[in-house]
């Protein structure tokens, strides 16, 4: 069992070795200098969280002073990196070099229980050809 569980998925999605690396993830409906030549569909990476009471009580601790409360940004920002993992994963196992699209959406599903999941297109681009000019 792998010691470093925080990049493996909650569940078996794929194989470890992506085909979409980090860089061909975009919220635009293109990637400059490439060209869509298929459509694979919607993908997605959804995980659940929940606040423990310990870190409840440092946040609590840091509401009264005011200002960032950073536990929950820190938990905030490893839910959705965790979701944008997945959602990769799965882009990956259709056989995608890259997503677009890509969007975040939380809910709330019962008190101190937040689901995140990240989802987008998944696609295959190919570079576009730059035409040669003469002088």
């Amino acid at each position: 069992m792998s010691q470093d569980m925080s990049k493996k998925a909650p569940y078996q999605v794929t194989q470890p070795a992506y085909s979409v690396s980090h860089h061909m993830v975009t919220t635009a409906f293109e990637v400059p200098g490439h060209k869509v030549i298929r459509n694979l569909g919607v993908v997605r990476g959804i995980t659940v969280r929940s606040r423990s009471v310990f870190g409840t009580l440092g946040a609590s601790l840091q509401t009264l002073v005011g200002g960032n409360i950073s536990i929950f940004t820190r938990l905030c920002e490893h839910t959705r990196e965790e979701a944008f993992e997945i959602m990769i994963q799965h882009a990956s196992e259709l056989g995608a070099n890259a997503i677009i699209g890509a969007r975040y959406d939380a809910n709330e599903i019962m008190g101190g229980v937040t689901e995140v999941l990240a989802y987008g297109t998944a696609v295959i681009v190919e570079p576009v050809e730059v035409p040669e000019y003469r002088s």
